[in-house]
């Protein structure tokens, strides 16, 4: 632990640049084993359905810029979590044809 006297020496406010924040900490990709996988769900979404895409190895801006693409080729919304490409509605066939035309290994996971 830092002693208070270190705490009150610390830059709070700049004028230049505003208030100060701690430097973030590096971001941390989960690792994969390569494959893409699609998978639907509709748990906790009050039974709409939601087509998942997990595997990608991307840092979170890159994996904002690929869920941008697909939303697009599907037509559809959606957002990134935790990592995960979240698509509006049963996107599997779609995203499976786009991902592949990208270049990635696909695999459909669940029932």
């Amino acid at each position: 632990m830092s002693d208070w006297k270190d705490q009150l020496g610390q830059l709070v406010y700049s004028t230049d640049a505003g208030k100060i924040d701690p430097e973030p900490e590096p971001e941390v990709i989960p690792q994969g084993d390569g494959i893409v996988r699609l998978q639907r769900q509709t748990k906790g979404r009050k039974g709409k359905g939601v087509t998942l895409v997990t595997g990608l190895e991307k840092p979170e801006k890159e994996l904002k810029a690929v869920a941008k693409q697909l939303k697009q080729y599907c037509g559809v919304g959606g957002a990134v979590k935790e990592h995960t490409i979240e698509i509006q509605g049963d996107q599997r066939d779609a995203a499976e044809r786009w991902l592949k035309q990208q270049g990635y290994t696909v695999k459909r996971a669940g029932g």
